[in-house]
């Protein structure tokens, strides 16, 4: 499933995700899948969360430079070789992952992998047509 993914311009220094987090825990928003991105001055905060359209406008109320991005959001097997496969779909028809993130599920057994990709919605396709692909939502 495609979902909206909040991206935040962070710098680097110590307490600001402690201040980003903090403010979206205040609001009720759930982080369901994060990662970080870095240099020495400054990181990307990557996050999918229950309310992303909320997330966005809160933090840029309080001054952050955030966004959305659509990510294609895949549940699969957690076992050797489920992630293989989807890698090997997407270079068979020469989808270009530009990053990805990954997650175990809360059932067991089930992980989830975030991948940006240039054109989400052909790469959702390309995964419900080989049948061995369960494409579905995390944020609930």
């Amino acid at each position: 499933m495609i979902m909206d993914q909040v991206s935040v311009f962070v710098e680097n220094k110590p307490g600001a995700l402690s201040e980003i987090t903090g403010a979206l825990a205040e609001a009720g928003i759930d982080l369901k899948a994060f990662t970080v991105a870095d240099t020495s001055e400054f990181g990307i905060l990557r996050f999918l969360s229950d309310a992303p359209k909320k997330a966005l406008a809160l933090l840029k109320m309080a001054g952050w430079v955030a966004s959305l991005t659509p990510v294609v959001a895949v549940k699969m097997s957690d076992e050797p070789g489920s992630l293989a496969k989807v890698l090997k779909l997407f270079a068979e028809a020469d989808v270009q992952v530009e990053y990805m993130y990954a997650f175990v599920a809360q059932e067991e057994g089930q992980a989830y992998v975030v991948f940006r990709v240039a054109d989400p919605d052909g790469a959702v396709a390309l995964l419900e047509s080989s049948g061995a692909i369960t494409v579905a939502s995390i944020a609930k």
